[in-house]
């Protein structure tokens, strides 16, 4: 009977996600969301046919201008009697307003109470990543990230995230204590690999290691890694078609931050590009070539080479930019973050009207608005377009709320050199005085005060 009910709950879901889709490419993105969540209401482990188009909806209803949850719906949504109904209440909530991840968080909470393990692993990921991406990553989350992992058994995971927490608190005891338990957890679980043997070694290894923590934290240190990079191995092993392992791999070797590290890096993530085609994987191998190429320019510039060679690898970092972000914004069309540093890189490059379109649809995230603005009008003093760049630059400060913060000074110091190439002196002193009188010392403001007077004497 069991089995039975299974199977029907199933074809009902189905039915829902069908729906869901066919009315989402009509525009109906709300009704959609709540199509989607019936759905899951009967099959809340589907992550495929479930949860992860619902996310991809979200961001597209995102890119639209689709409004964020009101207070009333909000209250609305917390809690709930069950984790099933705690889970999809917080989920409501995320397709509405994707980028306010303590959804997400809530929704990770309620998926292990219930037992969802696909998508608590799912959800897992996902928090992983974007904590990983974030400008200030914070160790409570992955904590609770770690936590996630070692709830359903992905240990290997967990000691991942345990890791990066070790990162951000070097000193904490106890995240060292719980990643030689997870290390423990790993050996047991994956005692049967053809790595076994080696990663029960480094395993045990990390006693030894303990004992020159004392006297050399950065050994201590290097031992976590290679224990890491061993689990992250074993797990590509076990799941060689899984795009996560295969980035945690990648992720994990690349955190050494050494050139034959991230070399193996993105030799694995291109191989495996080239089978899967799954373009996060040769986003990434992008993104790891241009990390290593800024560290080789920083360290050019700290060993004082010559200019010659700096020049070279900043040529070849500007190539691998306007490659990597072509790409991005072809294979993720809905991406405004993506068409944003793909406009700034054309712009750096003194493509103008290729970067102006990008830069132009890159404003409707609400993140981005203003810089978006600020690079249009620009690209617009580039082109000698003077008069449409100042109409730019006024609306964008009039549209900022922090009129002399670093971007509000750079939106009127812009419109001021404007002003100046009109030849419209007034005007330029007078944009130019006012940032004088709040930060004398921005750029060259005070040079042109003072030239821009004696002009008009």
């Amino acid at each position: 009977m069991a089995d039975k009910q299974d199977n029907q709950n199933a074809a009902k879901a189905e039915a829902f996600f069908v729906r869901a889709a066919h009315i989402a490419g009509r525009g109906k993105f709300d009704y959609a969301i709540d199509m989607y969540i019936e759905g899951l209401r009967l099959e809340p482990d589907d992550v495929k046919n479930g949860h992860i188009p619902l996310r991809q909806l979200a961001l597209l209803r995102q890119s639209r201008g689709g409004k964020k949850p009101s207070i009333a719906q909000r209250i609305k949504s917390v809690g709930g009697k069950t984790p099933l109904e705690q889970m999809l209440k917080a989920e409501v909530l995320l397709a509405r307003d994707p980028d306010n991840l303590t959804y997400a968080y809530s929704m990770l909470k309620a998926a292990v109470a219930a037992g969802y393990t696909k998508t608590a692993q799912w959800l897992a990921d996902l928090l992983f990543e974007a904590n990983a991406g974030a400008d200030k990553p914070s160790v409570s989350s992955y904590i609770m990230i770690k936590d996630a992992y070692s709830s359903i058994g992905k240990y290997d995971k967990a000691a991942a995230a345990c890791y990066q927490a070790m990162k951000l608190k070097p000193d904490d005891d106890e995240l060292a204590d719980e990643y030689k338990r997870l290390g423990a957890e790993i050996t047991v679980s994956k005692g049967k690999y053809d790595t076994g043997e080696n990663f029960r070694k480094a395993v045990k290894d990390i006693d030894r290691q303990d004992m020159l923590a004392a006297k050399d934290g950065i050994v201590k240190s290097d031992a976590y890694r290679n224990t890491l990079i061993e689990a992250a191995r074993a797990e590509v092993i076990q799941h060689p078609d899984s795009v996560s392992s295969i980035l945690n791999l990648a992720n994990t070797l690349a955190d050494l931050e050494s050139e034959d590290a991230e070399n193996e890096a993105m030799k694995i993530l291109e191989d495996a590009y080239v089978a899967k085609m799954d373009f996060s994987l040769k986003k990434r191998a992008g993104e790891i070539a241009i990390t290593q190429l800024r560290r080789k320019i920083r360290k050019a510039r700290a060993d004082s080479a010559d200019e010659q060679a700096i020049g070279e690898l900043k040529k070849q970092l500007n190539e691998e930019l306007l490659e990597h972000w072509k790409l991005c914004v072809q294979n993720y069309p809905t991406d405004l973050g993506a068409k944003y540093e793909y406009g700034l890189v054309l712009l750096e490059n003194g493509l103008y009207d290729d970067a102006i379109p990008l830069l132009q649809q890159a404003q409707n995230d609400p993140r981005r608005k203003i810089q978006a603005m600020s690079k249009i009008g620009l690209c617009f003093y580039h082109k000698g377009w003077l008069n449409d760049a100042i109409d730019v630059f006024s609306q964008a400060i009039d549209a900022h709320e922090i009129k002399d913060d670093a971007i509000g000074k750079e939106l009127r110091y812009n419109m001021g050199l404007c002003y100046q190439k009109l030849g419209q002196t007034e005007k330029a002193l007078d944009v130019f005085r006012k940032i004088a009188q709040v930060d004398f010392a921005y750029r060259d403001v005070g040079n042109l005060v003072e030239e821009l007077r004696k002009q008009g004497e």
